[in-house]
């Protein structure tokens, strides 16, 4: 943000377009207060604005005298706000477009209109929250699940935050010994207690940062989920099994083969865990040319998905375009969909016996039988036979795995300088290093166009 938008007083809407019981329009700034006097009209003629109390009024247009709408109004002086400048909220009736009418005035009056995240990036700028912290509103917004909700929320209170400053600590320790070295060097050999420092390393550096970068997968698939595709040949049932999934009807289902042209996504809550169900085309050849085209887009699904539903049909052997199909999804992490299983009359078939390997879980999908054992088997796939999730402060994005993974280099080559008696220097360098890699995560070192980047992931308004 430039340091001449710094100082603008800035609003926007802070509530979603549409129409609803309230909507509020939030201003933050030097002027928030002058600009609220402008065009706010108290029920109570002695009204003096009581920090962080809502009064009774309405909008009205200057010049105009002309009442636009009964509100509620909150002055929030610096620094106990949102942005730790003064802060205004009014709480008008949720029309968009009588909202729009009243920022309009509010712009008129001297504000500015905010950019995608401004209220935030000035908390951040101003010290009230770390970067991990600001990162976590924008996952609280999109979580998807109540698990994501959750740890957004540990990540708000400042669990991330708090391990890595514990490791920055440790660092910090490491950094003033070597440098007291530094500047004694005839006496280093009797300063620097090697083993001292590696203990320190190993504990309090190297070992949080592999739990942390441990823990990044279930903090990226908690914040994104996972994209899990349902694969087979046409009238295997694919789109049965979507709408029993989702418990209701969002696919159509035929007898005649093909009718799923295209792919077809929703987003299912599997124990915590934000699962991305897509449907695809059923895959064959001498499709015509409409078909073939999600064909094409079904493949391309299959590569990107994180898991596999290869469904095949229980009532009948297997074909050789379920063959081929399967030889396709092969290396990919699947699992093994067999529908149909009330209509299995001749007794259950051996797929293991015709190549068609991996975990295997019978379904009707018709009668909705099974779908559990579907859903478990899901979950058990995901986090990969742990128990539990780890603790709470898990880094959930890859910008801070990224990071994590290049001060795990850096203690790495402390590691080897102490060990091969290094000079102090040279461990110096390294330690600072690491020190800058964690520091980016929590916006202590974080380049300006990193930041944009992260802010503008923001709606308007937050």
């Amino acid at each position: 943000m430039p340091a001449d938008r710094t100082e603008d007083t800035i609003a926007a809407i802070s509530t979603p377009p549409g129409s609803g019981g309230i909507g509020i329009i939030r201003i933050s700034g030097a002027q928030a207060l002058a600009i609220l006097q402008r065009l706010f009209q108290p029920h109570d003629r002695g009204c003096r604005f009581r920090s962080h109390h809502l009064h009774y009024g309405h909008i009205v247009q200057p010049g105009a005298d002309r009442i636009l709408d009964e509100v509620l109004a909150v002055y929030m002086p610096a620094p106990r706000t949102y942005t730790r400048e003064d802060v205004v909220e009014i709480h008008c009736h949720g029309s968009y477009l009588l909202l729009s009418r009243i920022l309009e005035l509010i712009l008129a009056a001297g504000a500015r209109l905010a950019d995608p995240g401004e209220f935030t990036k000035r908390a951040f700028l101003n010290g009230r929250i770390d970067l991990t912290r600001a990162e976590a509103v924008i996952d609280i917004l999109a979580a998807k699940t109540r698990k994501g909700i959750d740890q957004a929320q540990a990540q708000l209170a400042g669990a991330l935050y708090q391990r890595i400053e514990a490791i920055r600590q440790g660092l910090m320790q490491m950094k003033a010994y070597i440098e007291v070295a530094i500047d004694f060097p005839d006496e280093d050999a009797e300063i620097v207690d090697l083993g001292g420092l590696q203990q320190i390393l190993e504990q309090q550096v190297a070992q949080p940062l592999q739990r942390l970068i441990a823990s990044a997968d279930q903090g990226r698939i908690l914040r994104d989920g996972i994209s899990v595709v349902i694969a087979g040949v046409p009238n295997v049932g694919k789109s049965s099994l979507l709408n029993a999934l989702l418990q209701e009807e969002r696919a159509l289902v035929t007898a005649i083969p093909g009718t799923t042209r295209d792919s077809i996504e929703e987003y299912l809550d599997i124990e915590g865990i934000p699962v991305r169900i897509i449907d695809t085309a059923g895959i064959r050849d001498h499709a015509e040319e409409v078909e073939e085209l999600g064909i094409k887009r079904a493949k391309v699904l299959l590569q990107q998905a994180d898991l596999v539903l290869f469904m095949v049909d229980g009532s009948r052997d297997l074909s050789e375009a379920d063959l081929r199909l399967h030889r396709l999804v092969a290396a990919k992490p699947l699992i093994v969909v067999i529908n149909k299983a009330d209509l299995c009359q001749d007794g259950v078939r051996d797929f293991a016996a015709q190549g068609i390997t991996g975990a295997a879980v019978w379904i009707s999908a018709r009668r909705q039988t099974g779908i559990e054992d579907l859903r478990r088997a899901i979950f058990a796939a995901v986090v990969g036979g742990r128990d539990q999730w780890q603790e709470d402060g898990c880094a959930p994005n890859l910008r801070h795995r990224q990071a994590l993974l290049r001060a795990e280099a850096a203690g790495n080559r402390i590691a080897e300088s102490l060990a091969a008696g290094s000079s102090c220097d040279l461990i110096a360098v390294d330690i600072q290093e690491c020190l800058e890699q964690l520091g980016e995560i929590v916006g202590l070192t974080t380049a300006d166009d990193i930041l944009d980047v992260i802010f503008t992931q923001f709606c308007l308004g937050k």
